[in-house]
């Protein structure tokens, strides 16, 4: 008789991704969001870091020389855009 398996630290199932893959960073997200929808603010945090985590490799696999550093400046001009309201 086969035996049945709880949930664990996720309710959904979520498909494996491959890291330094844009589906590995599918996967983390649907981590998150699952953590989110659990309410549980601590594994949110881990999802994030995990997140940051596949982004990093994603960089290095298809965008060598490009750092976090990189995006984090990017992300800054676009703020910069929004907050002055025009592009």
């Amino acid at each position: 008789m086969p035996s049945e398996r709880g949930p664990g630290y996720h309710l959904n199932a979520i498909a494996k991704g491959e890291l330094g893959e844009l589906s590995k960073l599918d996967e983390e997200l649907a981590e998150l969001h699952d953590a989110a929808a659990q309410g549980v603010k601590i594994m949110e945090l881990v999802e994030l870091s995990d997140l940051y985590g596949a982004m990093r490799l994603y960089l290095e696999r298809h965008h060598p020389g490009t750092t976090m550093a990189d995006l984090e400046k990017m992300n800054d001009v676009t703020r910069r855009a929004f907050l002055n309201g025009y592009r």
